[in-house]
């Protein structure tokens, strides 16, 4: 049997297994504003204890980048999304019978080790299935599916908390991972070069010629240390270090946010505060669209990225520097502040999808899921920074945090721009 566009099944699953892990990932912050108290945590606790398990989850996760980077360049995408999966999905469910800080703090360490795989995983897969000119496109569909996961999580984690409690939320989501790995087993059979349903127009276009060439040669695998000593390698850690954190902020502040700036209940923060994230779907398919363009058009993969990372910094810059400066007043007009939201996060999916891309523009073969994992190590050193502070920027207000935000993203901006080189490592 050949299955025709076997590749866009492909990135399809790793879309659905995206949209899980957001849901997973995000429950705990939908609901926390409504439940912190049924863990005898008072109100003036409230964002320090979400901050607490939020900071064990990320330094989980930031261990968890660069391990499960590693073992995806080891055993391949196909069994390491499913031994992630497996485990996210145990970590979530367990969630349910949490009955203090410290156990809720136990499992959100776990869930954070397990969902790490998701991100090096995408993105070797993505490098295996894609040409170049079309991976911008394929990490797009992932990030977009990132958004998704957050426009699906609000709504569906409200009205599961509404109807079924907080426990049964937990295990109701678990279930969707186990379900996952069903389907990516039977398609996902191979890589490209053997796989048996793939078909041979569709196996020349994947394995283009630079492909081709590393398909022939022996791949020279690089120690951690070793890929450190590459200017590009240190362009991605430093460049997420200061732009992935405001995508966190949002992520797990913004159901609090709307509690206390709009004085939202989550019925209303289920119903306004899926729409960021709808937007940031949208900028993630058109800054992977925008940079795959200047590809077909002779344009370097690596200059494209920079030139879509380039826009999205602007668009949010200007909306997170808007935040920040009207944010008094935006307390009386809540669509405003939801349209510059939205804007904020639309910029950083359309930059994010590129930038997560380059490191298989940058290296070769068994490297790649390796400095992708450095560099989403970095980006959670860099959430964990932010994460602490927040309980403290925001006791008054919440415009020096926005403040922040806006100034890391230029910051981010001249880490990719000035720091990487246009030569990609060889392979041998």
């Amino acid at each position: 049997m050949k299955v025709k566009g076997l590749r866009w099944w492909i990135i399809g699953l790793i879309g659905v297994a995206t949209i899980i892990n957001y849901i997973d990932r995000s429950a705990i912050n939908i609901m926390w504003p409504f439940i912190y108290k049924e863990f005898g945590i008072a109100d003036e606790d409230n964002k320090q204890a979400l901050a607490l398990i939020t900071n064990i989850f990320l330094v989980a996760y930031a261990i968890g980048q660069t391990v499960t980077g590693k073992m995806m360049d080891a055993i391949g995408t196909r069994l390491g999304m499913v031994i992630s999966i497996i485990s996210w999905s145990i970590s979530i469910g367990l969630h349910s019978i949490a009955r203090s800080l410290a156990s809720f703090s136990i499992f959100r360490a776990m869930l954070g080790v397990s969902e790490a795989g998701n991100w090096p995983g995408a993105t070797k897969s993505n490098a295996e299935w894609f040409p170049a000119r079309e991976r911008a496109i394929a990490q797009g569909i992932f990030g977009a599916s990132a958004s998704m996961g957050s426009v699906i999580a609000l709504p569906v984690i409200a009205w599961s908390y509404a109807m079924t409690g907080w426990q049964m939320t937990f295990l109701f989501i678990a279930f969707l991972g186990i379900l996952w790995i069903i389907p990516w087993l039977v398609i996902n059979k191979n890589t490209p070069d053997k796989h048996p349903w793939i078909t041979k127009e569709e196996q020349d276009h994947i394995l283009d010629t630079e492909n081709r060439k590393t398909s022939t040669t022996e791949v020279k695998v690089y120690s951690w240390k070793q890929l450190l000593n590459f200017r590009n390698t240190w362009g991605i850690i430093s460049s997420r270090f200061f732009i992935d954190p405001i995508w966190w902020m949002f992520v797990t502040w913004l159901p609090t946010f709307l509690k206390e700036q709009f004085a939202f209940d989550i019925k209303q923060v289920g119903a306004f505060g899926w729409v960021p994230y709808m937007f940031a779907a949208i900028g993630g398919i058109t800054g992977g669209l925008y940079s795959s363009s200047l590809v077909r058009k002779g344009m370097s993969p690596a200059k494209a990225r920079k030139n879509a990372i380039t826009i999205g910094c602007v668009i949010m810059l200007l909306s997170l520097g808007a935040i920040a400066f009207y944010l008094n007043e935006l307390k009386e007009h809540v669509n405003i502040a939801i349209a510059l939201i939205s804007a904020a996060l639309f910029g950083f999916q359309f930059l994010i999808n590129n930038l997560q891309t380059l490191p298989a523009d940058y290296f070769n073969g068994k490297n790649v899921g390796t400095v992708s994992g450095m560099g989403g190590t970095a980006a959670v050193a860099g959430t964990i920074i932010l994460t602490f502070l927040v309980p403290s920027l925001t006791k008054t207000s919440y415009t020096t945090l926005f403040v922040l935000a806006a100034l890391m993203v230029p910051i981010s901006w001249m880490c990719i721009t000035f720091i990487t080189s246009k030569r990609k490592i060889a392979s041998n």
